[in-house]
């Protein structure tokens, strides 16, 4: 529809009051048409559009009017035509705002539940642009400004326009009611948003903080090679930082900000700690290589020892600790053998190899030191035991009852389940005290035997215990 001769452009104006439809979406020639004459209304000077806008909206011009029932009609039918294209005009706006969270929305979030709400508002647009139709129909097809506009005409224009604008305020309140129900999902990719520079920012941050750290550690006369690697590793990450979520999209951009985040500071933190663990390292060379020295000399007194076992006690009681010279002479061999690559792995600041290396060592002196220690304690407990049998007993008498106590504790008789164990336990106790009797004893069976006594009492006290506890 065209403004003419006859026909003011502020009235045309009024007419086709509403908004281009957004980029993307097909819409009708003849909205975005009615929108560039809202935009050319709008861009009048100000004392101008003071001046227009009125006379717009209430149908004014230079037609010449006739009184009567039809000018009445003439008029109401103005004022559905303006009420309608003010409802014309808040749907588009709406629909335009709309646009913007849906689109915030689908940037930042692929889950169901958005591409779902992505999908309803572009139903929605569809029903938008059927109501449009109806109301840009309905005012193409009657020109109010007409001087023998009969008021047949007029009432009828009248009731389309009402029509119209009731079915744009209605969709307009469904499309309100779709937009509320967006709230948890925008506040969801709002958020994510908000998240974004800062995040990237910490990342660059934290890059920048790596590669000074490590600057400082090769400035002190450590390699650092693996720590180099690894920071020259995330250069392409970096890279896909800098080109934006614009790219590469919201959620992976923040992962990706995290992911630098992390491995950068563990970098840092690393290169920070990496004089201080070649110091570490350095004291543990040094302290394991006197241990397995000390070790060495500890070896060579195991034989004695042994000789004393064999001359005092039967076979039973050293038997078991007959290779312990030869075990532990080679595994200190073989921790030396071991201390001479951690050194290596050290001058090469293969700082990991080194540890791991160190480690082995360390496993291998902790066994040899309590091979060597087993003899001379199986000989001391055995020189204890022959001198005076009855004080193992009674520590051993000593823990049955205090098991046996307990287990009468609020009861006239014990249960089965924990006085046949103790009871086994005593016959145990006394069989061990009669195997000593005899030319030969075996301290050692017997140092066993009221070992085991011992941990069956505990054993059932432990039980009482858990039971009573439970019940509890």
């Amino acid at each position: 529809m065209t403004a003419t001769p006859t026909q003011p452009y502020t009235q045309h104006v009024a007419c086709h009051c509403r908004r281009v439809r957004p980029r993307g979406r097909a819409g009708h020639p003849r909205r975005a048409s009615a929108l560039r004459d809202v935009l050319g209304l709008v861009l009048l000077p100000l004392p101008l559009l003071a001046a227009v806008l009125p006379a717009a909206f209430a149908g004014g011009g230079t037609r010449r009017w006739f009184g009567g029932r039809g000018e009445s009609a003439r008029a109401d039918a103005q004022a559905a035509k303006d009420a309608a294209a003010a409802a014309f005009y808040d749907l588009d706006t709406a629909q335009r705002d709309l646009r913007i969270s849906i689109e915030t929305i689908t940037a930042v979030d692929d889950s169901p539940a958005a591409r779902r709400a992505a999908a309803d508002f572009e139903a929605f647009g569809l029903r938008i642009d059927e109501v449009s139709h109806r109301y840009i129909t309905a005012v193409d097809a009657h020109d109010l400004d007409r001087d023998d506009l009969e008021a047949s005409v007029a009432d009828r224009a009248r009731s389309e326009l009402t029509g119209a604008k009731d079915e744009l305020a209605r969709v307009k309140q469904e499309l309100d009611r779709f937009g509320q129900s967006l709230g948890p999902l925008l506040d969801k990719a709002e958020t994510q948003l908000a998240r974004l520079a800062p995040a990237v920012e910490r990342a660059r941050q934290a890059l920048l903080s790596a590669s000074t750290a490590l600057d400082a550690v090769r400035g002190s006369g450590l390699r650092a090679d693996d720590l180099a690697a690894r920071l020259a590793a995330l250069a392409p990450e970096l890279t896909k930082l800098n080109q934006g979520a614009g790219r590469h999209g919201v959620p992976e951009t923040l992962q990706r900000a995290d992911r630098v985040l992390r491995d950068a500071e563990a970098v840092r933190a690393e290169a920070e700690r990496l004089p201080e663990r070649a110091a570490e390292t350095d004291r543990r060379l040094v302290s394991l290589r006197t241990r397995a020295q000390a070790l060495t000399t500890r070896t060579a007194q195991v034989e004695p020892v042994l000789s004393e076992l064999r001359r005092r006690f039967t076979v039973a009681c050293w038997q078991d600790l007959q290779r312990v010279p030869e075990q532990a002479a080679d595994a200190v061999k073989q921790a030396e053998l071991k201390l001479a690559e951690a050194r290596k792995a050290r001058d090469e600041q293969r700082w990991p190899d080194a540890t791991s290396l160190l480690s082995t060592v360390r496993a291998l002196l902790n066994s040899t030191d309590e091979a060597v220690s087993a003899a001379g304690d199986r000989l001391q407990r055995l020189n204890a035991v022959a001198k005076n049998p009855q004080q193992e007993v009674d520590r051993t008498r000593f823990v049955i009852r205090d098991a046996q106590r307990l287990a009468m504790a609020g009861r006239h008789t014990p249960d089965p389940r924990h006085a046949r164990p103790l009871d086994d336990a005593v016959a145990r106790l006394d069989r061990a005290l009669a195997s000593l009797e005899g030319r030969h004893p075996d301290y050692w069976h017997f140092l066993t035997e009221t070992e085991a006594v011992r941990g069956a009492a505990a054993r059932v006290v432990t039980q009482i215990r858990e039971e009573r506890g439970g019940g509890a």
